[in-house]
């Protein structure tokens, strides 16, 4: 059964009369298409038993069809109401709506207003859940895509490394790295780039800057690239010309929690105790107050995606599933650490798709 008929199934067995899917990622995922119309308009109508349509600004009908899309696409020029096209097209099918599942997270007010009224005044219901539980498990194509981006994000540490000299500013290493993987061929990066020197890196989500390189900082790299629409995600963080006792001690706990949840990696583990693992670890050493996030999150066509590696997530890890592991400490006036590694769930237990090396590294 390929996706869309998984959709559909599912439609069927849940009682919906069809689905509305609108972002970016779930439009990639079921049509193997990949765009960003920005404020103009572009959503997949799944149903039952008919076939599905595709609308999109016209300009990029083409690159549907390029894509693989091989249904019914509606394109539509800047001087036309695409929801009359929508509206028109559901009558010509004769079709009635009672029930429409939508990606109720991220629909906007204003456009369900309009998909209501395209449909005759069709109830909502939520489809993210189900679509979460699709892309939860990655095939065999994912994981090959997935584990080429990791090895670019290997690259682009790399290049970070290689910049790095004493008075050099976090923007321009930055620039080089992203330079470098464009010329790679990636798609763009995952997130803005993270490059962070001394106290900045005690930032979790610092701002890169004109912040000069010196002796004794810890210098952290925060970065991913996006190949083939799939993302990767990696941070890897070194001490320049000098280390202290004190940075010596944050990076081998931070270490030492990020292998013993890499350990724990396996099927039929909550999810949950891969974050308690770790955070236990750092709490024992007594920095519990500075690891203040979740262990990591999935990843796939988001770089942020289903499953939350939280303390809280009770779900049991399955053959398949891809997220990082990215332990941390950060203390105010020291600086910080985070080692941060992509993970797929093998048969027996795990396989660590970014490899750079992350053993305690004084730069020289």
């Amino acid at each position: 059964m390929n996706r869309l008929e998984r959709v559909s199934s599912w439609l069927k067995k849940e009682g919906h009369d069809a689905a509305f899917i609108h972002t970016k990622e779930n439009v990639f995922y079921l049509t193997d298409f990949y765009t960003d119309p920005h404020e103009r308009l572009m959503g997949l109508f799944l149903f039952q038993e008919q076939e599905p349509f595709f609308v999109c600004p016209g300009m990029e009908a083409g690159q549907a069809r390029s894509a693989g899309w091989e249904h019914d696409i509606i394109g539509y020029g800047d001087h036309e109401d695409p929801w009359e096209l929508i509206k028109a097209e559901l009558a010509r099918r004769n079709m009635r709506l009672d029930s429409i599942a939508v990606e109720k997270d991220s629909i906007s007010l204003s456009r369900s207003e309009q998909l209501k009224h395209a449909s005759g005044g069709a109830a909502f219901a939520s489809a993210e859940e189900t679509l979460n539980q699709f892309r939860l498990v990655k095939d065999e194509k994912e994981i090959s895509i997935l584990r080429e981006a990791a090895k670019l994000a290997d690259y682009g540490v790399e290049v970070g490394v290689a910049a790095l000299k004493e008075g050099v500013s976090e923007t321009e290493v930055l620039a080089q790295i992203e330079f470098e993987l464009k010329k790679k061929g990636v798609q763009g990066m995952s997130f803005s780039t993270m490059v962070l020197f001394g106290e900045k890196s005690g930032q979790p989500h610092g701002n890169p800057g004109t912040d000069r390189l010196k002796k004794g900082d810890f210098v952290l790299f925060d970065l991913g690239v996006i190949l083939d629409g799939y993302c990767s995600d990696i941070t890897r963080t070194f001490a320049y010309q000098s280390i202290s006792p004190k940075q010596e001690e944050i990076y081998e706990t931070v270490l030492k929690a990020e292998q013993a949840a890499l350990q724990l990696s396996k099927p039929g583990v909550r999810i949950g105790d891969l974050d308690l693992k770790a955070r236990g670890i750092i709490e024992k050493a007594g920095y519990g107050d500075y690891f203040p996030h979740r262990l990591g999150h999935g990843l796939g066509i988001s770089v942020h995606e289903y499953p939350s590696m939280s303390s809280a997530n009770d779900t049991l890890l399955q053959e398949g599933m891809v997220y990082t592991i990215e332990p941390g400490i950060y203390v105010p006036d020291v600086g910080g650490v985070r080692i941060e590694d992509d993970v797929f769930v093998t048969k027996d237990g795990a396989e660590t798709l970014t490899q750079y090396p992350k053993e305690l590294t004084i730069l020289k």
